[in-house]
Order: structure tokens, then sequence, then C-alpha cells
């Protein structure tokens, strides 16, 4: 029976074999020329029906209107192909999400005869299209013009009995090198090994289809993820005469995937470290507040007390406690990318020379400390203050890393990066400041987690797991990055990544100066502090009077702004920042328009102030103590 069948009737037997997917002819003009049962069973029209009618009633009336039909049409015959995704509408008006193909078809004299159309239903996310039936000619046409899918006839032993230019262009063999060889040549190793090819053409033959995805092989060597379905070719008495074999080539829609699935893992991630640092800073806002109370209660009950030694050092050890939180809250702070700083010029090497004997005091013997810094190097833009507690925390990691003792090195050298060549930074100068272990070291998984805050490998209570994440938050803030570079049993460096300025500066920031013993007398000022804390506005209330001014106190900005139109007189507002309803910035604003030059203070512990803020407010960190008060006050007073 074989022997009778021709090689054009090979071709219909081909395509009419094919069930999945409906393929059919237009002309020119894009009238339907010729229907199978394929696209019958998509549709719903019989060929009767459908022939001679133009494609477009296939579309939905919004995308007739729109042109659609015609451009698809306009476009496949300038640039080769159309391929789009959209809804079509089956003759009983029931839309469907449809793949749709179509190829210019060329005759041998170059005359356009008209277009393959192959559509593939996704709506059931499974091979849906069927070749229609049409003239000897038009199939061998059809077949040899589609080039975005391979098809091919297999005889029923699984030999490559016809080739199209689809197939030539994925798997890479020309019919001549391909035809008459086995399909297994297009599988892995491994799959032949197991014997996929041969179950593939046993479900094709008993159960008249397969399908799957898996990885196949090119003429060059190179793989590529396939999606094949295999048909088997019946002729008018049901005998097998082979298989339809159809592949396309999805490995573009893979990598894809595992694109967006990286993309979304980073993107989950960043959320989940926004709303921690969300967290962090909103209950470090509300601990500065707590401890702003403790603190001034305190010093106010220490100018209360008898001589009494005993009380004095249980005070003291209060508020040494109550300082101690105050320097968490500023990690807490750091990591949420809220804490005030100010950055300035900085001469890195110098930094650390200055702070060698304090670092080698907390590192302790055992673990020397080795600078390795080059003779020139140029200054970067930091906050020192915070740029030095950050130094100290690595140093101190470090030490932890290595029980047994080591030399810790810190160096520093210049560099300049691309956008995108280190994570997080933008592309210019930047001086690399590291601190360098030769401890355990830390595994992928470790490395991945050590800037999450709360995340420690120390035992309980030897660490707060704020260290790494305070120095991330803080690099960030200052235009920098923190990279961490560890390699188990080998050692870890950590690298701060601090933006070059041309800017220098001779004058050293002061650091480790004791407060004054005594604050002086001040002018007597009426002032309106403004906090919406009331253990906060209680005790800043009580530390002004104790200075000997007139206080006026409201827990909101509303209810300032309503003891200013009672008519209240102030020399001074002192306000917080973070209030519900209005901001400080905001009751700054209404009340300068009452009282043009007022001065003002504004106590906040968030970094974060308005662009827009007056340049003559001086900011005052919370928690704040008298002396720091009333320097702000002095300083307001002495314009």
């Amino acid at each position: 029976m074989t022997d009778a069948v021709s090689e054009e009737g090979r071709y219909r037997l081909l395509v009419d074999a094919i069930s999945d997917y409906a393929i059919y002819m237009l002309d020119p003009d894009g009238i339907v020329t010729n229907w199978n049962a394929g696209a019958q069973r998509f549709k719903g029209y019989a060929a009767e029906e459908i022939v001679g009618q133009h494609f477009s009633r296939f579309h939905t009336p919004e995308d007739q209107r729109a042109g659609v039909p015609e451009r698809a049409l306009a476009t496949a015959q300038r640039e080769g192909k159309f391929e789009r995704e959209g809804w079509r509408v089956r003759k009983d008006g029931e839309r469907f999400w449809a793949h749709v193909i179509i190829d210019p078809v060329w005759g041998r004299d170059g005359e356009l005869v008209g277009f393959a159309q192959i559509t593939r239903d996704l709506t059931e996310r499974q091979a849906a299209a069927e070749i229609l039936r049409q003239s000897e000619e038009q199939f061998r046409l059809l077949v040899q013009s589609v080039t975005d899918y391979a098809i091919y006839r297999l005889d029923p032993q699984g030999n490559v009995a016809s080739w199209n230019a689809g197939a030539e262009r994925i798997k890479g063999y020309s019919p001549a090198e391909i035809i008459g060889s086995h399909f297994s040549r297009f599988y892995t190793e491994e799959d032949r090994a197991a014997g996929e090819p041969a179950r593939a053409l046993g479900i094709a033959r008993e159960q008249g289809r397969f399908s799957a995805e898996g990885w196949r092989v090119r003429k060059d060597g190179s793989r590529f993820r396939a999606s094949v379905v295999i048909d088997s070719i019946l002729d008018e008495k049901g005998q097998l005469q082979g298989f339809a074999k159809i592949t396309r080539d999805v490995t573009e829609r893979e990598e894809t995937q595992h694109k967006l699935d990286i993309a979304r893992e980073a993107l989950f991630q960043s959320q989940k470290m926004e709303a921690i640092g969300q967290l962090t800073g909103g209950v470090a806002h509300d601990f500065n507040n707590l401890l702003m109370a403790i603190l001034s209660s305190l010093s106010l009950l220490e100018k209360q007390l008898p001589d009494n030694a005993s009380a004095r050092r249980l005070i003291g050890n209060a508020r040494q406690g109550a300082e101690r939180g105050a320097a968490l809250t500023q990690r807490m702070l750091a990591f949420a990318r809220r804490q005030h700083l100010n950055p300035e010029p900085v001469d890195v090497p110098q930094l650390v020379r200055g702070m060698r004997d304090l670092l080698q005091r907390t590192l302790g013997p055992s673990h020397p400390i080795r600078l390795q810094f080059p003779l020139s190097l140029p200054h970067v833009l930091a906050d020192a203050n915070q740029l030095e507690m950050a130094l100290l925390n690595l140093a101190v990691n470090a030490r932890d890393a290595m029980p047994e003792g080591g030399p810790i090195s810190i160096a520093a050298d210049e560099g300049s990066v691309e956008d995108g060549e280190v994570d997080g930074l933008g592309g210019g100068r930047y001086v690399k400041l590291a601190v360098i272990d030769t401890g355990s070291g830390m595994d992928a998984a470790t490395l991945a987690r050590a800037t999450e805050p709360f995340f420690t490998t120390k035992g309980v209570g030897k660490g707060t797991g704020l260290g790494l994440s305070m120095i991330h938050g803080l690099a960030d803030q200052m235009k920098g990055a923190l990279v961490l570079r560890s390699v188990v049993g080998e050692g870890t460096t950590a690298e701060l990544w601090l933006p070059v300025t041309e800017v220098r500066e001779t004058a050293e920031a002061e650091t480790g100066q004791a407060a004054p013993a005594a604050i002086p007398p001040q002018r007597q000022l009426r002032i309106m502090t403004v906090d919406d804390d009331a253990l906060v506005l209680m005790n800043t209330a009580a530390l002004l009077e104790d200075l000997g001014h007139i206080v006026t106190e409201a827990g909101s900005a509303h209810e300032a702004m309503a003891r200013l139109d009672e008519g209240v007189t102030i020399d001074l507002l002192i306000t917080d920042q973070a209030m519900p309803e209005m901001t400080g910035a905001e009751l700054i604003e209404e009340a300068r328009q009452r009282i043009p030059g007022l001065g003002v203070i504004l106590a906040t512990g968030y970094g974060e102030i308005p662009a827009t803020m007056p340049r003559d407010i001086v900011k005052l960190g919370k928690p704040f103590g008298q002396p720091q008060l009333a320097a702000a006050i002095r300083e307001i007073d002495a314009r």
C-alpha cells in the first residue's frame, strides 16, 4: 500500500494527519481557498461554509474595525512572517486565545500564491492545530514555506522521509544530509540510552499522538529546548503509513521564564528588606522617644539628689544603659537608612590611623592590626563618626571569626567602576576600604543572609545581628556599597566602597571631647515645644524649665497652631518632625507665616529631612540631653 502512495499524496497524508494544528491557505487577498477537518474543529465551520470567505471573520469585531487582519497579511508579505497571540472567534461566537503564524507562499515564478496560516489553540495549553486540505502542490508549498516549525515525516520505523525549511533552520541539517536517517539522532545521548525515541513512536502508534517537551540536539552538537508533537499517519484503510512530526524551539521561552524567576526572586528579597527596614525604622523611632524620656528624667533627677555617691552611681549606671540603647537605635536607623548623616571630606588612612589604638585595645593582643595604604589616596565623602563605627564593627567581626587569634588587615585603594559592575554602585571613582581576616569564612548560604537584620552566627549574647545590616544601610546612604567576599576555611574580606570627593578640608572632626561641666546661664525665652509623644513632651518641657525658660506645650501640630491663633507669644519653636496629620516641617511653614523669622529647632531621630527645609533651622538629634538642648538654644539666640 505504501508504494501506491505518491510523493504528493504523502504530503497530503502528512498534512491531513496532523490534528493539533490548523493550517490553511489564503489567496493573496485573504480569501480562504481550502478547509480541513482540523480547521472545522477549531473554527466550527464546514468547508462549504467558509471556502471563499475572507479570513477576517475569525477576528473579533474590534480587531476587524482596527484593521488587524489586513495588517497581518501586509506584515507577512513585507517581513516574511507574521506571528502574534490574540483572541479569535469560532462560528458559535465563542472566543479562544490563539497563537497565529502567517507565512507568504511564493510560486516557482516568484509570484505571491497566497498565505499559509497556522493556528494553535492555547486556551487549553496544548498543541492544537490542523493542516487544511488543499491541492497537492499547495500542500507541498505550505509545508515547505513554514520556517518557525520543523514539520517532517517519519516512516513507520522512525526514519526521516521528508524535511521542510523550518526543520533545516531549527536542526541544522539539509534534506540531503538527514533524509533516510533515524530521528533518534536528534535526541540526547542519555535519552537514546533510556529508549525515549522508541517510546515516543510507541505511544504515537498506539494512541495516535505523542506530545512532550525535552532537550534535543542540533547538527553542531548544541542543545535546545523543544516542544514536540508526533501524530500517526493512517491511510484510508487505517493502515500506518508513518508519523507526522512537528517540533518548535522553545529555548528562548525557557530562558525568558528563568530570567523572570530570577527577577521575581530579586523583587521579593527587595520587598522583604524594605519591609524589614520600615519596621526597624519605626521601632527605632519609638525607642528613641523612650530613651529621650529616660535620659532627660535621669538628668533632672541627678540635679535634685543630695550628695549621695551610691545614688549617683546607680543613676550613672542607668544613664550608661540608656546610652547603649541609643547606640543600638542608631544601628537600627542605619539599617533603615534613616539616621542623620553629616557627610564631609574624609582622609581614610588618617581616620584609620587615628583610631588604631582604639581598635587594638578592642581586639586584644592576639589579633594584631596590619595597615596597608598607598602613598596617596583621595578623600571620600562620608560621615566620619559613622565610618569609624562601621570600621569598628567590621574589625570586631573579623576578630570573632578567629577565636584562636590571628592578624587583621585593614587596607584601602582607589578604583573606578562602570554602572552595574559592582552591585548597588553607579559608575565613578571610589575608595575601597577593606577589613580582611583569615578566619573560618562563610558558606554561600550564610553569605547571602549576612546583611539581614538580626541574623547572626555568634552565640547567644554575643551579637545583635545588626552590625553588618547597619553598615550595609550606612554605605548605601553614603552612595557607596558594602561588598562581602568569603571562602570557608580561608577567611572573609569586607569591602566598604566610598565615593571619592575632590573637596578637602584641613580641619578634623572633633571626637571624644567631654561635655562641659556646667551649662552657662541663658537669657529667658518663651518657648513652645511640640511632640506627639507625651513622655518626650513632658521631659523636654522639664529640661527647658530647668534652664529658666517659659514653656508652652503642644501634643500635636494642630494644637500648636491653635495655641498660636489664641495669641500665645513665643520666641522659639522646638518641634518633632514625624507627627500624624501635620509634620514638623509643615508646622514650621505655618508658624512662620504667623511669626516671620521665628527661631526653630527641629528635634528628630530621623535623618530624612525635607530638601525644602529652610537653612536656618537648627536640627537636634534624638535622644538629646540638656547640654545638647541648651547648645541648640544658644545657637538660635546668638543670631
